[in-house]
Order: C-alpha cells, then sequence, then structure tokens
C-alpha cells in the first residue's frame, strides 16, 4: 500500500460487498460499483450504477397498507464483460481455482484494477487483467479494459459485452419487502457492427437512460477482425467477439460506454446521443490520460499531504476521492443534493438529509462553485419547502428531513428493526433542524466566499423564509418570558417522543433552540447585506413586516435553553428526568450497542424512557460554534456561559452516547480537540477507519458515509488547523500539532487561493502569484496580516512567542 493505493490480495466473498463501495469509480454525475464485471449480480456480487437525481416512487402493499417510497434507482449495469474459452461456460470466480489474485484503488483517479491468475475446468492457466474508470474529464463517458494472456494453452475465446437493463433495487436487505422494480425496457439498438445500446425509463418518474458501449479487441497496436454476433431482448442486448489467442501473446480488449439520460442538456434524446458518443470515443489509453488530468487539477486544489501519518494521510486521500466522485465539477452542472450514502449504494434510498452540513466546510475553502450549485438543490424545492409548512400549519418554508426529486418529505413512515424483524413507526420527520443546517450551509458558504450575488438572488430569500418557519413554529411562554419549540426532535435519533406519549417530538432541544437563537440574530445581517433596492423588493414580495422582524429580535435574545441542576445543557426539557442505562451491562451482553435503539426495541424496552444518545446532539453545539461565538449567543439569551460549561456538557453526553451513527465521531473528535486531544485523535482515527473498516457491521457495502468521509477532511481544517472566518479574516488556532507536524493543504478564500503548512512549530500561509483575485488578512491569534499575490506570511506557534513575520 503506498500513498494513493489501497488494494487487496485475496478474493474473500464475505467482504466483496464492501470492497465494491470502497472502490467505486465516479465522477460527480454517474459512479458504479467496484463489482466484477464478469459476475452476474448474487449474494456476494452487486454491481449498481446511480447518478444524481435519478430517483422512482413506487407503493408497497405492507401488512395492508399502502407504503410509498422514492428510491435512488439502480440503472443498467454497463459492466459486463465475459471470457468464454472454446465455447465453455463463461469464466466466474466459482468455476476455476484462482492462482493469485489483486483487487487495487488507485485512489488519486479512482482508477479500479483487478488482476488475477486462473486454472479452469480443463487445466488451461490465463491471466487477467481488468482496468476501469468513470471519466473525470468527460462527463458521460465509462471505460473498461480487459489484458487477456493465456500462459499455457491457445484456442478461440468469445467475449460477450453486454448492457443489462434486467436490473432492481435490491442492495439493501432490510429494503427487500418493498417494491425494488423501477426500469421498463424501451428499445435495444445497434449503431454500426461495433456498437450496442440500451434505452428504459423510470417507471413513475419517467426519466430515460440510455447507454452505448462500443467494444474492440487489440493484439499489440493492431486491432483484430473478430468475429461478431448480436442477441437482444427488450431490456438486454450484447455482443459476442470470437477469436484466437495464443499462448504468451497478451489480447486487450476494450469497451468504451456512454452513458446519458433525458435530464442531460445540449442533446436531442439520450439514445442518440449515447450512440453518437460511443462511436466518436478515442481509445482506452487516451481517456485515461484525459481522466488522470482531470484528476491530477482537483488534487491540485484537495490535497491533504501528513507524511508524517502515513495511514491518515492515505484515507484523508481515500475520503478525498471518494467526495469528488459525488461532488465534482461537473455536479456543479446538475439539479443535485448530497446523498448521505454518495452514489454506491442504496441505504437511505439515495436522499438527501443534513449531512451536507459536514461536507461543505470542505467544499467551501477549495471548490465553492460546487458548493453554491449543491444549495440550489435546496433553492429549487423552496416552494415545496413552503407548501410542507404551509400544510403543517407553519409560515415560512420548512424543507424535509429527507429529500429527494422535488423535495417533499421521504422519510419512511415505518421503520424496520433488523434485530426483532417488525416494522416500528418511524417518527423522524420530526427532526426539524433540517432547516437549521440548511441557513447555516448558506451563511457559512457566503463567509468562505463573499459570494454576494449568491445572497442577493437566492440565499437571502431561503434564510430569512426559514427564519419565518422558525417563528411559526415558536410560541412565547409568558411565565418565562422565552421563546419555545415543541414536538420536534434533535439530532438524535433515539429520543423520538416522551415516554407513554402517543404523539411524536419533545420540547424545548438545545441544540435546535439555541439554532434558533443564532439564526434570528442572523437575519438581520443578511438583510443589510442586501442592496436597499433588492431588500425592499424581497421584503415586499414575501410580504416580510417589521413586527415579524421584530419579533426575530426577541427570539434573538428570548429563546429558552433547558439546564440541569449542575449547569449541563440539557439535550430537551425533562432529559434530566429520565432513568440511567447500565451500559456495562449492555456492553457484556452485546458486542456492538451502536444502534442501542433497536436492541431496546427487540427487548421489549424503549429508548425514550432513558438518557442515552444514538450520536452528538446537544454536543453539536460546540462543533459548530467557536467558543466565543456560544458566549455571545448565551450571553444574549441571558443564560450563563462559564469556561466550564462545554467541558461539563460534553463530559456528561459522551458517557451517554453509544456513537450509532459514524457521524458522532466526527463531532466528538472535534469537541475535544483542546479539551482532551488524546482522546480526540483516538476518534478521528475511529472516524478515519469507520467506512474501510466497516465498523458497524455491514452498512458501508450498502453506500459509503458522506458526512463521515468529508467530516475527517474538515476536522483536519477547522478543528486541528483551527481554521476559521471571523470579521473577514482567515484564522487559524492550531491543535495537536505534535501529530500534524508536516501537514500541509491547499485552500481558497474569498477567490483567492493559498497553501497552508504546518512544520516547525510554525504555520506558514503563502498565496501564489497566479490565480490571485485579491488582498486577504489571515491570522494567528492577535496577530492579522494582509497577503497579497506572491506573498507568505509566517506564524509563530509557541504560546508564549506567538506572532507573524
Amino acid at each position: 500500500m503506498n500513498d494513493f493505493t489501497l488494494a487487496y490480495d485475496s478474493f474473500v466473498p464475505e467482504q466483496e460487498g464492501l470492497r465494491e463501495a470502497l472502490t467505486s469509480t465516479g465522477n460527480g454525475y454517474f459512479c458504479t460499483r467496484g463489482a466484477c464485471e464478469w459476475q452476474d449480480a448474487d449474494d456476494v456480487h452487486y454491481p449498481g450504477t446511480y447518478a444524481h437525481g435519478a430517483y422512482n416512487r413506487e407503493t408497497t402493499i405492507l401488512r395492508g397498507q399502502p407504503v410509498l417510497n422514492e428510491d435512488l434507482v439502480n440503472l443498467p449495469n454497463w459492466l459486463p464483460l465475459k471470457l468464454r474459452i472454446e465455447g465453455e461456460e463463461a469464466i466466474a470466480l466459482d468455476n476455476v481455482e484462482l492462482l493469485d489474485y489483486r483487487h487495487e484503488y488507485d485512489i488519486r483517479t479512482a482508477l479500479l484494477t483487478r488482476e488475477l491468475r486462473f486454472r479452469d475446468r480443463a487445466g488451461r492457466e490465463t491471466r487477467l487483467r481488468s482496468r476501469r474508470f468513470v471519466s473525470m474529464a468527460h462527463v458521460h463517458q465509462a471505460a473498461l479494459e480487459w489484458t487477456i494472456t493465456p500462459e499455457n494453452w491457445s484456442g478461440r475465446v468469445e467475449i460477450v459485452s453486454a448492457l443489462d437493463g434486467r436490473v432492481t433495487n435490491r442492495g439493501v436487505a432490510r429494503y427487500r419487502q418493498l417494491e425494488g422494480r423501477h426500469l421498463d425496457p424501451v428499445s435495444p439498438r445497434t449503431f454500426g457492427p461495433e456498437v450496442i445500446a440500451l434505452r428504459v425509463r423510470t417507471r413513475q418518474s419517467v426519466i430515460y437512460i440510455a447507454q452505448a458501449a462500443r467494444t474492440r479487441a487489440f493484439r499489440g497496436a493492431e486491432q483484430l477482425e473478430a468475429e461478431r454476433s448480436l442477441y437482444q431482448m427488450e431490456d438486454y442486448i450484447q455482443q459476442v467477439l470470437s477469436f484466437d489467442v495464443a499462448q504468451g501473446e497478451p489480447v486487450r480488449v476494450e469497451k468504451m460506454v456512454a452513458f446519458y439520460t433525458s435530464y442531460d442538456r445540449a442533446i436531442s434524446e439520450p439514445l442518440g446521443a449515447a450512440g453518437k458518443s460511443a462511436r466518436r470515443y478515442p481509445t482506452f489509453e487516451e481517456a485515461l490520460r484525459r481522466h488522470a488530468d482531470a484528476w491530477g487539477e482537483l488534487w491540485r486544489a484537495c490535497d491533504m499531504e501528513l507524511a508524517t501519518q502515513p495511514r491518515v494521510q492515505l484515507l484523508l486521500r481515500f475520503h478525498t476521492s471518494h467526495i469528488l466522485q459525488v461532488c465534482s465539477r461537473h455536479t456543479a452542472d446538475l439539479d443535485a443534493g448530497v446523498p448521505a450514502r454518495g452514489l454506491n449504494g442504496e441505504a437511505y434510498r439515495g436522499h438527501v438529509f443534513w449531512d451536507e452540513l459536514y461536507v461543505y466546510p470542505f467544499l467551501n475553502l477549495r471548490l465553492p462553485e460546487i458548493t453554491r450549485e449543491l444549495l440550489m438543490y435546496r433553492f429549487r424545492r423552496l416552494g415545496e419547502a413552503r407548501a410542507a409548512a404551509k400544510e403543517a400549519g407553519y409560515r415560512g418554508a420548512m424543507f424535509p428531513w429527507q429529500s429527494g426529486s422535488d423535495g417533499e418529505e421521504e422519510t419512511q413512515v415505518v421503520h424496520l428493526n433488523p434485530l426483532s424483524g417488525r416494522w416500528d413507526p418511524d417518527l423522524s420527520h420530526n427532526q426539524r433542524h433540517v432547516n437549521a443546517a440548511i441557513f447555516y450551509n448558506v451563511w457559512h458558504y457566503y463567509l468562505a466566499t463573499g459570494d454576494l450575488e449568491f445572497v442577493r438572488d437566492y440565499g437571502a430569500e431561503m434564510m430569512l423564509e426559514i427564519v419565518r418557519f422558525w417563528a411559526s413554529i415558536s410560541h412565547h411562554n409568558p411565565e418565562r418570558d422565552r421563546y419555545e419549540i415543541h414536538r420536534v426532535m434533535g439530532p438524535d435519533e433515539f429520543h423520538e417522543k416522551y415516554p407513554g406519549d402517543d404523539g411524536g417530538g419533545l420540547n424545548n432541544n438545545a441544540y435546535t433552540n439555541v439554532m434558533v437563537a443564532w439564526i434570528a440574530g442572523v437575519a438581520q445581517q443578511v438583510l443589510d447585506l442586501l442592496p436597499a433596492s433588492r431588500r425592499q423588493a424581497l421584503r415586499d414580495r414575501l410580504r416580510l413586516t417589521d413586527d415579524e422582524l421584530q419579533t426575530w429580535r426577541e427570539m434573538a435574545r428570548k429563546m429558552f435553553v433547558p439546564f440541569h441542576d449542575d449547569g449541563v445543557i440539557s439535550q430537551f426539557e425533562g432529559y434530566d428526568a429520565l432513568r440511567e442505562l447500565d451500559w456495562d451491562a449492555y456492553r457484556a451482553r452485546h458486542p456492538n450497542i451502536q444502534r442501542l435503539d433497536r436492541i431496546l426495541k427487540a427487548e421489549g424496552d424503549d429508548p425514550d424512557d432513558y438518557k442515552l444518545s444514538k450520536q452528538a446532539d446537544t454536543v453539536m453545539l460546540f462543533f459548530l460554534f467557536s467558543e466565543e461565538e456560544l458566549r455571545e449567543i448565551f450571553e444574549r439569551l441571558g443564560y450563563e456561559y462559564t469556561p466550564d460549561t462545554a467541558r461539563k456538557t460534553i463530559d456528561y453526553y459522551d458517557q451517554r452516547t453509544s456513537h450509532g451513527s459514524t457521524l458522532s465521531f466526527i463531532t466528538h473528535a472535534g469537541v475535544l480537540a483542546e479539551i482532551d486531544p488524546d482522546s480526540s485523535w483516538e476518534r478521528f482515527i475511529a472516524a478515519l477507519e469507520s467506512d474501510v473498516g466497516d465498523v458497524q457491521g455491514g452498512t458501508t457495502k450498502e453506500g459509503i458515509h458522506m458526512g463521515v468521509m468529508s467530516g475527517t477532511l474538515d476536522l483536519v481544517q477547522r478543528r486541528y488547523a483551527g481554521t476559521e472566518i471571523r470579521d473577514d479574516v482567515l484564522r487559524f488556532n492550531p491543535r495537536l500539532t505534535d501529530r500534524l507536524e508536516g501537514l500541509s493543504f491547499f485552500m481558497q478564500f474569498r477567490g483567492t487561493p493559498l497553501r497552508v503548512r504546518l512544520a516547525g512549530g510554525e504555520l506558514t500561509v503563502v498565496a501564489p502569484a497566479e490565480g490571485f483575485s485579491g488582498a486577504v488578512r489571515v491570522g494567528v491569534g492577535d496577530e492579522v496580516r494582509e497577503l497579497r499575490a506572491g506573498e507568505r506570511c509566517t506564524f509563530a506557534l509557541a504560546p508564549a512567542t506567538a506572532g507573524a513575520r
């Protein structure tokens, strides 16, 4: 394993699903799991291809009731490439003896390589190398190459190259009782002798998907005149290439694939566009060169170097590669959100949650044009959010906890507990805090970029409508002279309601209420950013009155925040009255207690009864805001915020959190960076290893965790390098410097590229002469310097001599 390689030296059937997810290949438009192209879908192998926005709704009758679900659709499988020797059955891993096997993933280019030597039932020994990628240079292109070398035989081979539309969504076992058929066949077609093509459409959303594949065989640089035959059905088409091979002489097969949907621009229709593109594509090697060049440009903007920690550096780069496969510059041309599980699996049905809160900080300071367009996904669904608020009896915009194609609430009404086998009610749609996350994301995008145009044209309207929603869901309690929010859920999904309560939701979730106090305080700043004419026009259109603005100002000063008697911030009102859980007893009985909710419910108990958390809830406040920001918010609210508030609250919930979501490792690592550096680093490493090691015991094969992967990158830049934007200054407050010696990464602040390096007790920021937008201010501690093109600024980090030169 080197700095950019993830590799496996044996085939392990039980691990194949995980490896398929980890070694997926994508370009921000579509993504394909790292499945063997010669294997059909079964209990070991699951080829899957997914594209942004390709959703479909289907209804299942469950317990006599119709249950509607929208899924990110598993699209036609473009991978199939199979080898038949002397007319025998196609080679598969279960009908040959593997002599050597290597599955390798080049993180730099998301290039997947498999090399194997096998002996078939006739005693023939063959070497096969497979390489493939989804092009970062050409948004519609994928490429697959085989090199076949007969080692002790000569003879005739057949290569079966196919496009298969007979796929369903069955990649998540607990969803298999629900309808998984999402595609209807339309037509296969050929474009000349070399190109086969297939068109299907989604059953409800009527999205047309077309693929075309050009397959050629080569001996050296010479293309072979292979004998070709064709077989096709409504939803499947294959071409068979037959030719002779000689012992010791390698033969290459190239399959160049074009992928289009009816959402694409500048095309007449997808099938014709796919066929035309496949015919025009260059060779595999030329396409790979262009692909690598495009990735090189991304790495120059996004790489994090930490040579003193090789494993950490490898996994940071691995996570960067996966983030860019889902959110690349190609994504900026689409109507796309951030699926919580990426584009390489079917968990969470491909829906968009609040995980973007962990994704945008990395993109904001490197590829902000991607964040901008991902935020537009929310803006385009503002009308649906307004309708949802109105239907629920509120004002403004209420965005859904789970979003898909059009911004409707996609949260399931029931959820399968795999431990009990029962379908339990799902009340998680009450997680209204997703609206606070969207507001936070827009504001922090603006702080990183200074993009006033976005705020003026889109952001302000979203933000003001979100504030209006919070004002309408809040109510003033005259006895306390405080604003309260009832019947919501916080990020801790274990608590859906009060013990014995048939209704859903909890009162005065501290995370939600503090976020709303902050939001109400920022609202006036948002208005002040707008030119006077735009501000008045927006107020007129939204009918935003002075009375509403006054209510917001009061909410910024009077939101209620519950506390325990000892000063710990209560997760919600009444939390301190719940029962303590015997954590030691559950750890003794269960090897993994991350999903305590499922364990308790399977035993006939209820997590609502106990002081426990699935993941960081109240602790999120210390992750999203600096100590200075939180002190300002709490003091404005009239609550005491002492130097011990954070430490006591974090420690209290750390002892009562199962970390059932790996996002919780990110949050706790971040908040512990200054309080307990050793524990912080331990959580950071756990988060880094969580997907590649599948610490949740089988979830990663259903799709990587976008929030965790991007969260590790954000931890390094924001919590360990201490990056913060305050008063238009890019500030650094490095922590854990002994573990980060040699850390180096690129950033972009307000359009100006920067390189940051931490070494020898100093932090250096360099502004290159090229690509420079304008002078920026950077600082460490009380020292702030202006940086111009071609300049560098070095800050000494020793506490006694902190300064800049």
